[in-house]
């Protein structure tokens, strides 16, 4: 045997060994770390994204701590992460769409059965001030204005303390910044007077006789102690109701079927609004094409012409809107349009004596936002349109030129036809974009104004996306399922953009003798 073949033989049957055996070690300690934030997780009421991370992290020990599985070792990272971060909040959004929740139903039925019974009713005419002062390791409670104290308590965990008469304070009190750090503790501790009143702390300054609001009948049942009103947990619609149907919130999460798309289409206070913005979502997106295509190309034909001078300049200065971020256009579009001191109104002012309410009247905003949007866009279109039209063979318009053809003839039969298949999928593409584009409108305008007469936050500059956005995170009600339903249908709206978008592509690769 060589002395390559000994150097080969030896060292290497043991170092791959070693390595392996580190590369599992260092997979089962971070899976152990994986598994306690999956339980954790669990723990805290969260089964859902523990099963998630359960899941993962399963798949990751499979895949890189088997050689089975070595060659999904490449496309593991990327198929988690469309699973995390795509196809998850996707069916989340669609799970949320068929239930109720919202502000008012956060909870599970335990927790709000919690909340409800942790309720207390303060009896104000025994409300008085207190002070804590030290007793060795303990403390004691004093009432000053009703001359008593407690016996010792320590504040770390529930207790009762018998109060007895003090005629003077006691000398190590503590200043209020000190007592309020014992709070969780004063919460815990009941003090009985001579008289047998039982008194709790009901504020930070204050102990009072509280009673409970609600008590427990049995599982689905409670008493209001006030005037002894039963109320029924209706699972239906995830809320404790009275008999007259007076819902008592908190309430909490439960799946109600169809019923949040059914509300899309019947209700009054919501179809209305909705077809509205549609149309109105449609209308903006369409525009916001045409015009971004039109002055791109209307510029970059411009800057295609030989005869130009200073065409660099120029075409750095029509690029500049394309390069500065869209948020800080839209915010200074905001200050030049603003209705008082704004610098278009006070030009428009003093031009033609008027003062245009850009953000007041609907169809003023509505050509406010159409005007900056094409502003953002147009240097987009018009790079491509300069690419494209590059590839316009020049003998054709030669020929066309020659044969008589004025220059407006020739763009419309020669340039626009051999441009147009190139640049389809992509104004498909910039369509689906502007149908999504809520940032424009959340800086602009934030909807606004409001339409009159709706149950949900709608305004006249709303688009499907801002509309949902206000619903979710706007609403004093934050009508999350509401809001996962319309998203929902905005899902199918933009897929069939992007399936007509994949067909153009096909169409123009099959055009230009491509491969789909």
């Amino acid at each position: 045997m060589s002395t390559v073949e000994n150097i080969s033989a030896t060292p290497a049957g043991v170092a791959p060994a070693t390595a392996r055996a580190l590369s599992l070690g260092a997979l089962g300690l971070g899976a152990a770390v994986v598994l306690f934030a999956a339980f954790r997780l669990y723990i805290d009421g969260q089964p859902l994204f523990g099963a998630i991370l359960l899941a993962l992290i399963t798949a990751f020990s499979l895949v890189f701590g088997s050689r089975r599985f070595y060659s999904a070792r490449f496309i593991f990272p990327g198929l988690a992460a469309i699973l995390v971060f795509i196809l998850f909040p996707i069916v989340f959004t669609v799970y949320l769409g068929f239930t109720n929740y919202s502000s008012l139903n956060l909870l599970n039925y335990e927790r709000a059965v919690e909340v409800l019974l942790s309720s207390k009713l303060v009896d104000k005419s025994s409300e008085t001030r207190f002070l804590v002062a030290r007793d060795g390791d303990a403390f004691r409670i004093y009432l000053p204005e009703r001359g008593l104290i407690s016996e010792p308590v320590t504040l770390d965990a529930p207790q009762q303390a018998a109060l007895a008469p003090a005629p003077d304070a006691p000398p190590d009190t503590l200043k209020m910044r000190d007592a309020i750090k014992l709070r969780a503790g004063l919460q815990q501790l009941d003090l009985a007077t001579p008289q047998g009143e039982i008194l709790r702390n009901s504020g930070l300054r204050s102990f009072a006789g509280v009673t409970p609001e609600y008590e427990r009948i049995d599982a689905d049942h409670l008493r209001r102690t006030t005037d002894g009103q039963i109320l029924t947990a209706n699972h239906d619609t995830g809320f404790f109701e009275t008999e007259a149907g007076v819902k008592l919130p908190p309430g909490w999460r439960v799946n109600i079927g169809l019923a949040n798309y059914k509300r899309i289409f019947t209700s009054d206070g919501v179809r209305g609004p909705m077809v509205s913005i549609f149309v109105w979502t449609v209308t903006f997106a369409l525009l916001s094409v045409g015009l971004t295509f039109a002055v791109g190309l209307l510029l970059a034909t411009i800057l295609q012409w030989p005869h130009l001078a200073f065409k660099p300049a120029y075409r750095l200065l029509l690029i500049l809107p394309y390069a500065v971020p869209s948020f800080i256009s839209i915010l200074v579009f905001k200050g030049l349009f603003n209705q008082n001191f704004g610098e278009i109104n006070l030009i428009l002012e003093a031009l033609f004596n008027i003062r245009p309410s850009w953000f007041t009247d609907a169809t003023l905003a509505r050509i406010m936002i159409v005007i900056v949007n094409v502003w953002l866009g147009y240097p987009y279109m018009m790079l491509l349109s300069m690419g494209f039209l590059q590839s316009v063979p020049e003998d054709h318009k030669k020929a066309a030129s020659i044969e008589g053809a004025s220059a407006l003839r020739v763009f419309l039969t020669i340039t626009l036809p051999q441009i147009l298949p190139p640049f389809l999928p992509l104004l498909i593409a910039s369509f689906a974009f502007n149908f999504n584009n809520i940032v424009l409108i959340l800086l602009m305008t934030r909807g606004g104004p409001d339409m009159p007469g709706t149950v949900i936050p709608a305004g006249k500059t709303d688009i499907l996306g801002s509309f949902t956005y206000r619903i979710s995170f706007m609403d004093s009600g934050q009508q999350f399922g509401l809001a996962g339903a319309i998203t929902f249908l905005i899902f199918i709206v933009v897929g069939a953009v992007a399936y007509a978008n994949f067909v153009a592509m096909r169409r123009a690769a099959s055009k230009r003798g491509g491969r789909p």
